[in-house]
């Protein structure tokens, strides 16, 4: 379904964030004969719908909101709006179509798209896609699930996007390029399980994009994309195996049996990164760059790439302790990378957050044979510690919150050592978001320096 198809038919936006109303400008340019902004929250009425946007779609919401939806032809539901909803199988069983802003968008551009999506790492390779196409003569627009709504993005040639699991969900077109960094179980009670949420996740190369590229590293990705081919008929192009025509070996990044560059051009540490940089090569020779003749102009692009923010970002110490804001760890499994970065210094860890009922038995499997300490934040931390308690090499030690765990962190981590904030469990009910909580941090750590 593309915007033009909406003209002439009854529409309810559902979310009222920065999708929503980018959905509710975007479709109003195409004349619908109803346009509604629906907010089931209870507190709808304190969100601020005047203006522009109340002349182009009035608001419904608590006892009127499932009415306003079923009223409708079409509902654009917002990323924000999980596939469990209790609302979302009445409407489907209505036979009302329910779509994303995201899908919409894509309809109309995924021949100029290249969407990137994974559990871990798509942040990080959608930028350095876009980093490093800039660099070689290929000016792109980039957003996505990093802020920019698909629908409020500006006119280009090219397209690099970042996508979530819930913008994934809803396409029905796939991207001309479709990029999957990592597969592991995340955002579960949003999608029903995990065999839903790798559904949705995978829905982005389900839809014959002209290439598909992968980390040919997890195992459980390419388990779980089964026969899946380009629109040529081709397999998934899979960077940083072993085997794979990007990788990773003798300290140097390699493209067939050329050396391009060292791994230690790039300045972000672990294997997950490095990965991140195979696949985003890997994009670039599927796009028909060369890679080798470029060598120089993509060395010097990757030793100016400087990460995102929250990512394993490094903050300077007057004590000599490394201090590490990973705050946008919220599984288990992401704090497993983390923690594989840092594994030849001395370790604490900071864990723990919303507690979302996950499984840490994968990361109780992974710290099985090392060593390190563990201090456990409210509200999941003591469930977390509780599951390593009885690995021999790991201590474990509880904090009241943030700022007392960075306090005992210093304590007890040797000279040299590294303090890591990974907290495999999401920010929500102690702090507003993941910025608040990594503000947080920052601060104690200032707050706390010798």
């Amino acid at each position: 379904m593309r915007l033009a198809d909406l003209r002439g038919r009854s529409v309810a936006v559902w979310g009222t964030g920065r999708e929503g109303r980018a959905a509710v400008i975007a479709i109003a340019a195409h004349e619908p004969s109803r346009l509604i902004a629906v907010d089931d929250r209870a507190d709808y009425l304190s969100v601020e719908w005047t203006g522009e946007l109340e002349k182009l779609a009035p608001l419904a919401g608590g006892d009127h909101a499932f009415a306003a939806l079923a009223s409708a032809d079409v509902v654009v539901r917002s990323p924000g709006v999980p596939s469990t909803h209790p609302y979302m199988r009445e409407l489907r069983d209505r036979g009302i179509t329910v779509t994303g802003g995201s899908a919409l968008w894509m309809a109309d551009n995924a021949a100029r798209t290249v969407g990137v999506t994974g559990s871990k790492g798509k942040s990080t390779t959608s930028s350095l896609i876009s980093h490093l196409l800039t660099a070689v003569g290929r000016p792109n627009a980039y957003g996505g699930n990093i802020g920019v709504p698909l629908l409020d993005m500006p006119e280009a040639e090219l397209y690099v996007l970042e996508l979530s699991s819930y913008q994934c969900a809803d396409l029905t077109d796939s991207p001309r390029v479709a990029v999957v960094t990592s597969l592991f179980p995340e955002h579960l009670d949003a999608h029903g399980g995990e065999r839903e949420y790798y559904r949705d996740k995978l829905n982005l190369i389900g839809y014959a994009p002209e290439l598909i590229v992968v980390n040919g590293g997890d195992e459980r990705l390419r388990a779980e994309i089964g026969e899946a081919v380009d629109s040529s008929g081709r397999p998934p192009v899979p960077a940083s195996a072993a085997d794979s025509r990007f990788r990773i070996a003798d300290g140097l990044v390699w493209c067939g049996d050329t050396a391009l560059f060292p791994r230690d051009a790039l300045r972000l540490k672990g294997r997950h990164n490095a990965g991140n940089l195979c696949v985003a090569l890997a994009v670039l020779d599927g796009m028909g760059v060369d890679v080798v003749a470029s060598g120089p102009e993509l060395e010097a692009a990757v030793r100016s790439f400087a990460g995102l923010p929250h990512r394993l970002a490094e903050i300077e110490d007057p004590s000599g302790l490394t201090f590490v804001d990973d705050t946008l760890s919220t599984s288990p499994y992401a704090a497993m990378h983390a923690i594989e970065a840092y594994e030849n210094r001395p370790l604490t860890v900071l864990v723990g957050g919303t507690d979302r009922g996950l499984d840490y038995s994968p990361l109780r499997d992974f710290l099985a044979d090392r060593e390190l300490t563990v201090i456990g934040l409210p509200d999941s931390g003591p469930r977390i510690l509780e599951a390593l308690s009885r690995l021999p090499r790991i201590r474990t030690e509880p904090a009241e919150d943030l700022i007392d765990a960075v306090r005992l962190a210093r304590k007890i981590t040797p000279a040299g050592g590294v303090v890591l904030l990974s907290p495999a469990a999401p920010s929500y009910g102690r702090f507003r978001n993941f910025e608040h909580r990594s503000e947080v941090f920052a601060q104690a750590v200032q707050d706390t320096a010798p």
